[in-house]
């Protein structure tokens, strides 16, 4: 594993983590906690990496709130984007509560 393969999770219930690097399919990423996660496919540096899964209409959760809610079934370890996540910022939108974990 590569050390300088970093993810960075600013709050405790985070589902996504952010790059400091370009990832490859098939790379191990790790957190500063040392929790591993499997890439699955290309994630420039910055953007975000799916701590878990997450089902269709469910919120990603960054810097401890919901930015946004999965368009379709996202998987731990890939790459979250406009692709596959729909952003609530400054739109009124249903978004299933953050869980609790504070």
């Amino acid at each position: 594993m590569d050390a300088q393969t970093r993810l960075i999770v600013l709050d405790p219930i985070d589902s996504v983590a952010v790059t400091t690097r370009p990832l490859k399919p098939g790379e191990v990423a790790v957190t500063e906690a040392g929790d591993e996660y499997e890439v699955t496919g290309r994630v420039p540096a910055g953007h975000k990496v799916a701590l878990r899964d997450h089902a269709r209409g469910e919120a990603v959760i960054k810097y401890g709130a919901p930015i946004g809610v999965a368009c379709v079934d996202i998987r731990r370890g890939e790459h979250v984007h406009s692709h596959n996540l729909v952003t609530v910022r400054g739109r009124r939108a249903s978004v299933r509560e953050a869980p609790s974990g504070r």
